[in-house]
């Protein structure tokens, strides 16, 4: 990965908005750039090593995180702590955010899990390699190449469980999504959007070109985390053959 200015984070470039009466979206920039995944990634930790009272969750995505709360407890402990003025949950964790941004240190290194994933590229498990070939007017063999020794940033987790929104994708075997989706991609589908690159990780509608298939699970639902891939891990693919393919799908019992 790039190497990351020194300065992070300015608080001036934050900003706080509230979602429904148990949530802020904090947005970090407009962006989908390291830099930005970078301030959100630090304050997502910051906040899980240190939550406050009250604290549920974070969730990232590529420019904001959501912080989510319960109103109650906040309700509660602001009760006992001022008896006579009355300030609204929003307000109460909106002052908590700001204050533990200003405290976040600037100079914090991430570091980043790197997870490895085989793929069977092309034919059937690949539908559409060849039209990402023919679309960079490349080969099958060059698109292969080019996708499998790339390093993948995992923004976000979303749209489906354990769908990882994966950047980094070379500008060479970039593509558009398909303008008619399917209806079933099954899971395991790798697939190509624009500049991202992604794992489909259960039977799902998708518009994306799927270029080949991995064995691996991706949704755990009997696993916590549910979800193999988290955001700010690192994503490798290398390729397998079809018996290779074959061959572990029987040992993982698919």
């Amino acid at each position: 990965m790039s190497s990351m200015p020194e300065k992070l984070l300015n608080k001036t470039t934050c900003v706080l908005s509230p979602l429904g009466d148990s949530a802020i979206v904090i947005t970090f920039g407009n962006e989908m750039k390291y830099g930005i995944h970078k301030k959100i990634k630090m304050f997502m930790d910051l906040l899980e090593d240190e939550p406050f009272a009250g604290f549920i969750e974070c969730v990232p995505a590529f420019t904001n995180l959501t912080v989510f709360y319960d109103p109650l407890v906040i309700y509660k402990n602001q009760k006992q702590s001022n008896e006579t003025e009355t300030i609204s949950p929003y307000e109460v964790v909106r002052s908590i955010l700001e204050t533990k941004l200003e405290d976040l240190k600037e100079d914090k290194k991430l570091t980043h899990r790197t997870v490895s994933i085989p793929v069977c590229y092309g034919n059937e498990y690949g539908p559409d390699l060849e039209y990402v070939a023919r679309y960079n007017n490349l080969t099958t063999d060059e698109v292969v190449h080019i996708h499998s020794n790339g390093e993948y940033l995992a923004y976000m987790i979303g749209f489906a469980p354990g769908f990882p929104f994966l950047g980094g994708l070379s500008e060479k075997i970039s593509a558009p999504r398909r303008s008619s989706p399917r209806m079933t991609i099954p899971a395991g589908a790798v697939g190509i959007a624009g500049m991202q690159t992604g794992v489909y990780p259960i039977s799902t509608p998708g518009g994306w070109q799927l270029i080949g298939q991995t064995p691996t699970k991706l949704f755990l639902p009997n696993v916590d985390p549910p979800s193999l891939l988290q955001a700010g891990d690192i994503v490798k693919f290398h390729p397998i053959s079809t018996q290779e393919y074959k061959e572990m799908i029987l040992k993982e019992g698919v």
